[in-house]
């Protein structure tokens, strides 16, 4: 049992789970902040046009209320939801590339040159063509020349 107590320790406590458990705290705060904005200032303001707060918006059909409005203001909170995860992401994404820029590119040395004749990819240090048996020193050797 104990073995079962440290292994979800260990579990529990790795980064992942806590970035993941402090992310959904933070979401969940953030949601409450965007529903408040969304009930009470937004739909209030929309509602002026009908002359009654926009969540209050209804209709009955059969005897059934349908509350378009209730779902209007659902759909403005995923909006603005998803436009902030958005302009999240792109500002970590344009973080991480700024940490990239930083760095100086490696330029690799080319390890295979291809051979003039036959053109088949060969070894850089060659001086034959292993395919074609062309002399490579002499085409290279006029090449840098020129």
């Amino acid at each position: 049992m104990k073995k079962f107590f440290r292994e979800f320790k260990e579990f529990a406590l790795r980064g992942s789970v806590m970035d993941l458990a402090i992310g959904v705290i933070i979401g969940a705060a953030f949601q409450a902040i965007v529903n408040s904005l969304v009930k009470d200032i937004m739909s209030p303001l929309i509602g002026l046009v009908a002359k009654t707060d926009l969540s209050d918006l209804s209709v009955e059909i059969f005897g059934v209320s349908v509350k378009y409005g209730s779902f209007l203001t659902a759909v403005i909170n995923f909006i603005i939801m998803a436009f902030v995860i958005f302009l999240l992401v792109k500002g970590l994404n344009a973080l991480s590339r700024l940490g990239k820029k930083n760095k100086p590119e490696e330029t690799e040395e080319p390890t295979v040159k291809t051979c003039p004749f036959c053109m088949t990819e060969i070894d850089i240090k060659a001086t034959r063509c292993p395919h074609c048996t062309s002399h490579l020193d002499e085409v290279f050797a006029d090449a840098d020349k020129d």
